[in-house]
């Protein structure tokens, strides 16, 4: 695959960003999806960043499996697969800037959903979120993520409902992303997305994910429980905007 050298900085501080936010620094990810946007198309570079998202879900994996909250995992990814589904038949008829559109509102109104319910003081306990709700976030979820790698602030916001402790939440996220996206990438092979070409950069830019995976990791232990929370509803909302305009 053949990039120029600013665009090698960018991707080799985007698969830092990757591995970071795998680990817990909830939103640094997305901040990657805006630096491959100036680097390929939009829908392009959900193909291209799979493998190494893959790379940072095994690192965190390994690490916070034991915190992984299975019952939430189940809950989700039926809604999810259904979405990838759903996203695969979508790719062909829906354009770049409509993606980010899309996808950026979708965003931007759970994010402002979210504020607006803590501002009111009236945040839905977790057990009375039905099973509905986990249907809804994982079919937004997996559409989203087939579409341009976008599922991370939906998952971001749904666990922040879920009131997990960050452990819990690293954990879950990891086991969660892990699965589906292994679960993607017979689709993204077959849209011809991940192809012998950008494989083999992938494999250059694993080594940035690793390090980017540890890195987060250390910083994690330093931040407070609603620190973290904030963090990751801010950068979900950054998120958001930044796709939307």
């Amino acid at each position: 695959m053949s990039l120029d050298t600013w665009q090698w900085v960018l991707v080799v501080i985007g698969a830092l960003l990757v591995g970071m936010s795998k680990a817990g620094l909830a939103g640094l990810g997305m901040l990657f999806v805006a630096i491959m946007a100036n680097v390929m198309p939009t829908k392009e570079s959900s193909g291209f960043v799979l493998p190494l998202l893959i790379v940072g879900d095994l690192v965190v994996v390994s690490a916070y499996w034991r915190h992984t909250k299975w019952r939430h995992v189940v809950r989700l990814f039926p809604g999810t697969a259904v979405g990838v589904v759903a996203g695969y038949f979508a790719m062909d008829r829906i354009t770049n800037a409509q993606a980010s559109v899309l996808i950026g509102s979708i965003i931007t109104v759970m994010v402002a959903i979210q504020v607006w319910r803590r501002w009111r003081g009236t945040e839905v306990d977790p057990e009375k979120h039905g099973a509905g709700f986990a249907i809804v976030m994982g079919v937004l979820a997996g559409f989203t993520t087939l579409i341009a790698n976008a599922a991370g602030p939906l998952m971001t916001l749904y666990l922040l409902a879920m009131r997990l402790p960050k452990m819990e939440f690293v954990g879950t996220a990891a086991s969660f992303f892990l699965l589906l996206n292994l679960f993607k990438v017979p689709f993204m092979v077959d849209l011809g997305l991940i192809t012998t070409a950008s494989f083999s950069t992938n494999l250059l830019l694993a080594p940035a994910v690793v390090v980017g995976a540890l890195v987060g990791k250390r910083v994690l232990h330093y931040i407070n429980q609603k620190l973290f929370e904030n963090l990751a509803l801010g950068m979900s909302a950054v998120a958001g905007l930044k796709l939307l305009f």
